[in-house]
């Protein structure tokens, strides 16, 4: 039977995995590309060099292959991309989801009065993480590129429009609800762009893409560009496809991404809800007209603060290394990171904040600071459980989990221990990829339910909490005071 390629391109890779028609992972190709720091809090990227490591990794996935049904996408959200239709050429680097380079605009948006409204019609924050901003800062960056937008001239698009611009030739300028519900444009109630938001930011419709279902046609990839000419029949944002490829397919169902950064949803069914704790209210699916929406709680910096370890600290050497020297300490001697690197995500919302390291001591060294930093990704998610738990009013019995970090036994049974319940780690641990490809294959016809593969993500490993309710409580203090500490110090503090 035919395979099922799927595109995962991520914020500091882009990965191309095969799957069998069983759900198997038959081949798996990544390319890293670059991250680019032009000014401190400012994340980029370079659009052709996204563009050609997906295809690089395309390519490699597809080569040898035999028959492919169809090809799905899966994609970092929010960052943003401004390219001419005609040519195809990005006019300006693209901003990307983690940057706070318009926090400007976001205050000036507050200073209008526009949060009531943000809120009520896109369920997002006015917060520099969205779409929305990015596309004003590129319009206010380059010459004259608020009159070609206004002309038709320049297309706007998250990273999935981007590839599908690309793979299609420059026929196809699209995106889906899960993807277009992180551009603070995009009304989730009536599935649309919302002309009042767009208006408010400058953006005109005219270099908007369709929104078409998350599993359905996007178009057919030109034959010149892998090789094969391949339906494209599933899209969905990174965080939502793990959702889908986790089998959260009921209301109430959660899962937890360790990535770059760290992503909880929940899946709240055909309702939106709102949230009282900084949540955020999205769209997790579109199939055919039945919607499924989510609560969704954001941690910036995740498996991020491990890269920061290595690249800029040089205390490690790779990020697999950092379990065993975290686990040569049995704690950390009371140090605490706050890797507010680019702000406080949920439930705190502090784009002006930023990271710190305290509680050092004479006798603190290098294996308590790797240990405080892989703790300090555990704590975040603590506190977007507690938010779950006081929005719904139930706690998560269970917490089921993915991403590259989710391989660490370590962060994970430091995990459970923060939250007092059970952590699920599946064996496969390809479910953002997983998601995509199955979105992709119900939209050509490769399954008819996705309760076909059900089977296919199946429990790795249970990690049991093991701390006493007294030394949980204990850590939890100290890490909210750091956090504490951490927005006081902040220079943009009032």
């Amino acid at each position: 039977m035919a395979s099922v390629l799927s595109l995962d391109q991520g914020t500091t890779s882009s990965r191309a995995l095969l799957f069998s028609a069983q759900g198997a992972v038959e081949r798996v190709a990544q390319q890293e590309f670059e991250q680019h720091y032009r000014r401190p809090g400012w994340v980029e990227h370079d659009p052709e060099e996204l563009w050609q490591s997906q295809l690089a990794s395309a390519k490699a996935a597809l080569g040898g292959a035999g028959e492919v049904a169809c090809l799905g996408i899966t994609n970092q959200r929010e960052t943003t991309l401004v390219w001419e239709r005609e040519t195809g050429r990005a006019i300006h680097p693209a901003v990307v989801w983690q940057s706070r380079q318009t926090a400007d605009i976001c205050e000036s948006l507050r200073a209008r009065g526009l949060e009531e409204s943000v809120r009520a019609k896109t369920g997002l924050v006015i917060d520099a993480y969205f779409s929305g901003t990015k596309v004003r800062h590129i319009l206010d960056a380059v010459d004259g590129a608020q009159e070609r937008a206004e002309r038709g001239e320049l297309c706007f698009g998250t990273v999935d429009s981007w590839l599908v611009y690309k793979l299609t030739g420059g026929r196809v300028h699209a995106t889906e609800p899960s993807n277009a519900s992180r551009t603070m444009l995009y009304n989730i109630h009536t599935r649309d762009w919302d002309d009042e938001l767009c208006a408010a930011l400058g953006v005109p419709r005219a270099m908007l893409p369709q929104v078409f279902p998350s599993s359905g046609s996007f178009g057919e990839t030109d034959p010149e560009v892998l090789g094969r000419a391949l339906p494209i029949t599933g899209i969905a944002g990174d965080q939502q496809a793990a959702l889908f490829g986790q089998g959260c397919h009921a209301k109430g169902q959660a899962k937890n991404t360790y990535g770059t950064g760290c992503f909880l949803l929940m899946n709240t069914g055909a309702q939106a809800q709102t949230s009282e704790n900084g949540l955020l209210t999205t769209i997790a699916w579109q199939l055919g007209d039945e919607v499924h929406y989510a609560l969704e709680g954001s941690v910036f910096v995740g498996g991020a603060v491990i890269q920061w370890l290595r690249d800029e600290l040089g205390i490690i050497q790779d990020a697999a290394e950092s379990e065993g020297i975290a686990a040569s300490v049995s704690d950390t001697q009371g140090v605490y990171v706050v890797p507010a690197f680019t702000g406080l995500g949920a439930p705190h919302w502090r784009e002006e904040v930023r990271g710190l390291i305290t509680g050092l001591t004479r006798g603190a060294g290098r294996a308590h600071i790797v240990r405080a930093a892989l703790e300090s990704i555990a704590y975040q998610v603590g506190d977007l459980v507690d938010c779950f738990g006081q929005d719904s009013g139930q706690s998560i019995n269970a917490l089921q989990v993915d991403g590259g970090a989710s391989a660490n036994d370590l962060l994970m049974q430091i995990q459970a221990d923060v939250l007092g319940a059970p952590v699920v780690r599946p064996s496969n641990l390809e479910v953002t990829a997983f998601g995509a490809a199955l979105l992709a294959g119900l939209g050509a016809g490769v399954w008819q339910d996705a309760s076909e593969l059900k089977g296919v993500i199946q429990e790795d490993a249970r990690f049991e909490p093991q701390m006493t309710d007294e030394r949980r409580t204990e850590l939890l203090s100290g890490w909210r005071a750091a956090v504490a500490q951490a927005c006081v110090s902040s220079p943009l503090h009032s």
